[in-house]
């Protein structure tokens, strides 16, 4: 996307993504808010495999970008945090995530703090 372009969003239904060895790499970005993360966590531990792969094996797939933005009320109602944190790690500038708080009453844990927005 560029600037002014017009994108498509869609609320429930089937998510995956498959690529394909040739297929171009694509810039992902996802959007969670509470449980909703579930499938979308599922396509970031399918990315890290394939980004895996590339550097190991080789699977013929080049691979993009993954931007998550998730919402939740508060921190501990953020699933897979951890795991998030450690995908990022893993995997600096190929997966990157902005978790956002709606209702956060405690302070935010170090760890967090620099990936967190909201009150």
């Amino acid at each position: 996307c560029t600037l002014d372009s017009e994108v498509a969003l869609r609320v429930g239904g089937d998510f995956f993504f498959d690529p394909q060895p040739g297929d171009s790499p694509v810039k992902l970005v996802l959007i969670a808010g509470g449980v909703g993360i579930n499938p979308l966590f599922s396509i970031l531990l399918h990315i890290a495999d394939l980004q895996g792969c590339q550097e190991g094996k080789g699977n013929g797939y080049e691979m993009g970008t993954a931007k998550l933005y998730y919402s939740a009320k508060n921190t501990s109602e953020l699933l897979f945090k951890k795991n998030i944190l450690g995908l990022m790690s893993a995997f600096p500038g190929k997966i990157t995530c902005r978790f956002h708080v709606t209702q956060q009453s405690l302070q935010i844990c170090k760890e967090l703090q620099p990936h967190v927005t909201g009150k």
